[in-house]
């Protein structure tokens, strides 16, 4: 079980060797969004869309929570560099909220807006979010990506909507 909380937490080798600036981190999530959503179902999406959206952030959230927390621990280090999962749930909320909010699979200008306000939010961590570092455990990494990704999925859907005026 040590391998697997270490494999999952870091994503394999790519939190240890590519953490460089947190893109590694982010990128996971990117991927993992668009190999599951982007290239499955056709536009627009079925009404099963929005539950597999859910389903997908429902499933990482305690996961992510299980090994961040338990390979913190394991390091003596509060939020380690090489740990992503959180990265992924935050970049996944991020785009969940953005598909969710335009009732379709999002689109390429859509998951890039997603994907650098996400970033955006996650290095500034404005109030609240930072905050929620201050949780106990697997809660205090994964929370404030949790919240980035959630701000960045609004803040994304609201300039979209924007300029798609």
């Amino acid at each position: 079980t040590r391998f697997f909380l270490r494999a999952t937490a870091a994503l394999g080798f790519v939190g240890v060797g590519f953490h460089t600036l947190g893109i590694a981190r982010n990128m996971g999530g990117w991927r993992n969004w668009t190999q599951n959503i982007q290239n499955g179902p056709p536009l627009p999406a079925p009404p099963s869309f929005t539950g597999l959206a859910l389903a997908g952030l429902a499933g990482l959230l305690p996961v992510s929570v299980w090994a961040c927390g338990a390979e913190a621990r394991r390091r003596g280090v509060v939020d380690p560099h090489p740990v992503v999962l959180d990265e992924v749930v935050g970049q996944w909320a991020a785009l969940a909220v953005v598909a969710l909010a335009q009732r379709r699979v999002p689109g390429l200008v859509e998951l890039a807006a997603a994907f650098l306000l996400f970033r955006a939010f996650d290095v500034v961590k404005p109030w609240p979010i930072r905050r929620l570092e201050a949780l106990p455990g697997g809660w205090g990494i994964v929370a404030d990506d949790l919240a980035a990704g959630l701000a960045a999925g609004a803040v994304a859907t609201i300039l979209l909507s924007l300029l798609a005026r």
